[in-house]
């Protein structure tokens, strides 16, 4: 619901959006290797929506980024963005079982690390940005942060999609990196380990005024979501998963959809339960991205319909 009543517009913003951050494959115990990184995951469902993402990241020059490139071109994504890396590995992420969970192992000394900010700034000299997307595990390496704070300087709107991996953050570094950013996403959790402790709706009230942001993102997992603005905090009630197979990327999805919101001017009432019925349906496949464009297709078609 909204708290103040009020229905507030917004209006579409031109040009393209540029993701950057890691791209990396989860290597599981039993062999298998899925293409992933929470910024590859927005950048490629964004891709299906039309959006003509721009993703910069940074891979080795080995077999693991040529497969990186390949999935990207047959997708249809622009790769100008990937720069290419004669040291270090393309990114992975080691995931082992102990018992009914998962372990997860993100690897320290890879190539997304090392994102080269000159290289970067070229390709977007041309460039209309509409908007600025990174998260916070790519600022634990100083080259990747330069190269992230360098694309800030040009004061393109940015959205930070906040993402606490031990023990790859520093709660002043991570409040560091919001300072100036128009919109924000994290969960419940990390607004707590953020410092914003009580209750949530207080909580979050309390971090968007101390910074500032345009919009907050809350999500609450089962619980749904809560968008925090400055005319009031808007809840979003859960959608269930009807076959439950895996969560992974499901927050990805969220953002997504999110930013295509934000990108084509929907009012906030109608972007958060999209954002969660469409996080909802990745919860139904295993991995984090779907390469099925019919998928995508019936989706936007429900929206528009709606409008």
């Amino acid at each position: 619901m909204d708290t103040q009543g009020k229905h507030s517009e917004s209006r579409p913003i031109p040009g393209r959006p540029v993701i950057i951050g890691e791209v990396l494959f989860d290597c599981f115990d039993d062999g298998r290797e899925i293409l992933g990184g929470a910024p590859f995951n927005v950048a490629w469902h964004l891709q299906a929506f039309g959006l003509d993402p721009l993703l910069i990241s940074r891979v080795g020059k080995d077999q693991h980024a040529g497969r990186i490139l390949q999935a990207m071109a047959s997708w249809g994504m622009d790769c100008t963005g990937i720069q290419q890396d004669g040291l270090y590995p393309t990114g992975q992420v080691q995931i082992s079982m102990q018992g009914h969970q998962h372990r997860f192992e993100i690897l320290p000394d890879q190539a997304y690390d090392r994102i080269d900010a000159e290289q970067a700034l070229s390709i977007l000299a041309a460039e209309q940005v509409a908007l600025l997307y990174s998260g916070s595990l790519i600022e634990r390496n100083p080259a990747s942060r330069n190269a992230v704070a360098a694309l800030r300087q040009r004061n393109f709107p940015h959205y930070v999609d906040v993402n606490l991996r031990q023990p790859w953050w520093q709660r002043e570094d991570v409040l560091r990196l919001l300072q100036g950013v128009r919109w924000a996403k994290l969960n419940e959790e990390e607004l707590l380990e953020l410092g914003f402790s009580g209750e949530t709706r207080m909580a979050a009230q309390q971090m968007r005024e101390q910074f500032g942001f345009e919009l907050l993102i809350i999500t609450l997992g089962e619980s749904g979501a809560l968008l925090c603005s400055e005319t009031g905090l808007i809840e979003g009630e859960p959608v269930p998963v009807r076959h439950l197979v895996d969560t992974v990327g499901a927050g990805d999805a969220f953002s997504a959809v999110t930013i295509l919101g934000l990108l084509r001017g929907w009012k906030k009432e109608l972007m958060l339960p999209r954002a969660l019925a469409f996080a909802a349906s990745q919860c139904e496949v295993q991995g984090a991205i779907r390469q099925d464009r019919d998928f995508y297709r019936q989706w936007l078609a429900r929206w528009e319909e709606s409008l």
